[in-house]
């Protein structure tokens, strides 16, 4: 049993960063890949970035690359997610998601009660 909980979201301007955290609670975080993914209103859930339990490799959505970066500390239990060049149609409920392997199309096994995340034009 994985409990995650993110933090770091908040409302900051179009062209500004935030760095999102996940905390995971178990001795077993290390083992586990993790992604993040968020929902805007009125849209399906979508994926943006995964890691794989080592943090060798990394995943992202189309619509971030070359602006968010993930990124883990085992011995923190924690994953974040750095967040720069924001723009106002990034704003979604984002939320942390624990799993087997990492990746886009993959089933998560644990999730986060999200952070909201506004950006303002």
């Amino acid at each position: 049993q994985v409990q995650l909980v993110e933090s770091g979201g908040g409302l900051v301007q179009a062209g500004g960063s935030l760095r999102l955290s996940c905390a995971a609670s178990g001795r077993t975080f290390r083992t586990y890949a993790m992604g993040w993914f968020r929902q805007a209103p009125g849209k399906e859930r979508e994926f943006v970035a995964a890691i794989s339990w080592s943090g060798s490799r990394t995943y992202y959505a189309d619509s971030v690359k070359g602006r968010f970066t993930i990124s883990r500390d085992n011995g923190k239990n924690t994953v974040y997610l750095q967040m720069n060049s924001l723009k106002p149609e990034d704003t979604a409920v984002y939320y942390c998601a624990a799993g087997a392997v990492a990746g886009r199309d993959v089933s998560y096994d644990y999730w986060g009660q999200g952070t909201q995340v506004t950006v303002s034009s």
